[in-house]
């Protein structure tokens, strides 16, 4: 998984610390609230280790690392050894558009950067995205099978649609273009709510995406647009398990959700906090290790 918070600085550095799957989740969450750029990749497929390491600006909030740190520490009972390595903004950059050609997703979409100047495929949507993020590229599992779960369900048409956590918007972006409706999207990091309008606008997609600056289900411009038909939540396994609830209640009878952000083995779990709410799963999607969950709100079931 790849997220973004800020544009990188002229001189950066590659942090990564390298734990069990059980404190992906926690170090994931400490380093992004530093890190420019924040990475999962696995690191020992027998021990089911995972180094998740992150980009920033050389010496910036020294102090809320070790603090986040010392939190995700004491929540997993996991000391975990930080590493520095000193990254070349340049080179960098560099690397960033090496690894992002464009990408064929699904059989309906292609993910391509700014930086590319081929002829656009006619037969697929183009989503354009500024690869010099780094974030929510289409690389990433998650959102392949997010945007493969979108082609899967696409035939209900649903008219209200919600991308919640929405990172660089391409969800939201998929969605609109897809579908040709109106997609909400909310997003707890400022900057990710920027980057969603600025990809929206380079789509051609400005008045069928419309960011917004939300904490979930909590943000009373979110709840008073509900219910909804269709709602896109590509987070983290935990969050999305404390979101069960609400997301139910304001889930349309009929209404589809796709879930992401979530590990193959973290499934289960994500998918009994659904269950106990009312919703049934559809379809599990897999990509590598990360899966993502079609699940439905049953037409009988009562709103809000």
């Amino acid at each position: 998984m790849t997220t973004s918070r800020r544009r990188h600085a002229t001189e950066l550095e590659t942090i990564s610390v390298t734990v069990p799957e059980s404190a992906v989740e926690a170090y994931e969450n400490a380093i992004s609230m530093v890190c420019s750029t924040v990475g999962i990749f696995e690191f020992d497929e027998e021990e089911r280790m995972w180094r998740v390491e992150g980009v920033k600006d050389s010496g910036h909030a020294e102090d809320e690392l070790i603090a986040a740190l010392a939190l995700a520490e004491l929540t997993t009972g996991i000391a975990a050894e930080l590493e520095r390595v000193q990254t070349e903004t340049e080179g960098w950059l560099a690397r960033t558009y090496e690894s992002f050609p464009a990408q064929e997703v699904g059989k309906r979409f292609v993910v391509r950067g700014s930086h590319l100047d081929t002829p656009q495929d006619p037969n697929r949507i183009t989503i354009t995205l500024d690869a010099g993020m780094a974030f929510g590229s289409g690389e990433h599992g998650s959102t392949r099978g997010c945007l493969r779960a979108l082609e899967q369900i696409a035939y209900r048409r649903p008219r209200n649609i919600l991308d919640l956590g929405c990172g660089s918007g391409i969800l939201a972006m998929a969605g609109a273009a897809l579908l040709h409706r109106p997609v909400l999207a909310t997003d707890i990091d400022p900057w990710s709510v920027r980057i969603t309008r600025e990809n929206a606008a380079r789509n051609g997609l400005s008045r069928m995406v419309e960011a917004r600056l939300g904490n979930g289900w909590s943000t009373p411009e979110i709840r008073r647009r509900a219910p909804y038909d269709l709602v896109f939540a590509n987070i983290l396994a935990r969050p999305l398990c404390l979101m069960a609830k609400d997301l139910a209640r304001y889930l349309a009878p009929g209404g589809t959700v796709i879930l992401a952000g979530l590990l193959n083995t973290q499934v289960r779990m994500v998918l009994a906090a659904h269950n106990r709410c009312g919703l049934v799963l559809e379809r599990h999607l897999r990509e590598g290790d990360w899966g993502t969950l079609i699940l439905r709100k049953p037409v009988g079931a009562r709103g809000r």
